[in-house]
């Protein structure tokens, strides 16, 4: 019977992939990767060496029908992202979708992810919790701002460095100006860094220094 299953990777330690996974890569046919060179490093520090698929959100839709039928005549395939979960604000949703209506089996094996890591490392109320991912750009991104700022619950969100200070400054037209606010940025890598306070002293440091790397803002509860 034909699997899929979606392995989470790494988002900076390698360290941080499970015996499982490590298992799951070895035994599958082929990898369905964001970026095939971004994964064969990964694989090569593993010591894995197996075919290699680019699926990735320019070419999701193009490819979609062809991998199912490739999928179907597999034992087992295997969806993998640059880092992180597949589906988790990286591609994955229309292919997982896509086998689920050819009664293709899927699982998703346990693995990093920046969302929880940020949620627990903020100090804010975990028992409830949105996430946002990337706010839109252009069209519509104003408006979710508002709503976050409505919202009751803490908010989790993913966010560029190089639109970082953009964000809060919009941020500051909506929040509640004592609201506590966290960026956490670089999980798992050397650089981590955790910088806590409200909308005006996290665009005091913003606005001193630039942000590199992977960003995740956690807005408190109400």
């Amino acid at each position: 019977m034909s699997k899929l299953i979606i392995v989470p990777t790494p988002i900076g330690n390698l360290e941080d992939i499970t015996l499982r996974s490590i298992r799951i890569l070895r035994e599958c046919d082929f990898i369905l990767a964001e970026d095939t060179r971004v994964t064969k490093k990964l694989l090569n520090h593993l010591e894995i060496v197996k075919p290699l698929q680019s699926f990735h959100i320019h070419n999701e839709h193009k490819l979609l029908n062809s991998l199912i039928h490739k999928i179907g005549q597999s034992n087992l395939t295997v969806l993998v992202s640059d880092a992180g979960t597949p589906g988790i604000s990286d591609p994955g949703f229309l292919l997982v979708r896509a086998c689920i209506e050819n009664q293709i089996e899927v699982e998703c094996l346990p693995g990093p992810t920046a969302v929880i890591p940020a949620l627990v490392v903020s100090g804010f109320p975990t028992d409830r919790f949105v996430f946002e991912g990337f706010l839109p750009q252009k069209k519509g991104r104003q408006t979710r701002i508002q709503e976050i700022c409505k919202e009751e619950r803490t908010v989790v969100l993913y966010e560029s460095p190089h639109r970082i200070l953009k964000f809060l400054n919009q941020l500051k037209e909506y929040i509640q100006p004592n609201r506590p606010i966290a960026i956490i940025r670089e999980i798992s890598k050397f650089h981590e860094e955790i910088l806590r306070g409200n909308i005006d002293e996290l665009l005091e440091i913003v606005n001193s220094r630039e942000l590199k790397g992977e960003i995740v803002v956690v807005l408190s509860a109400l």
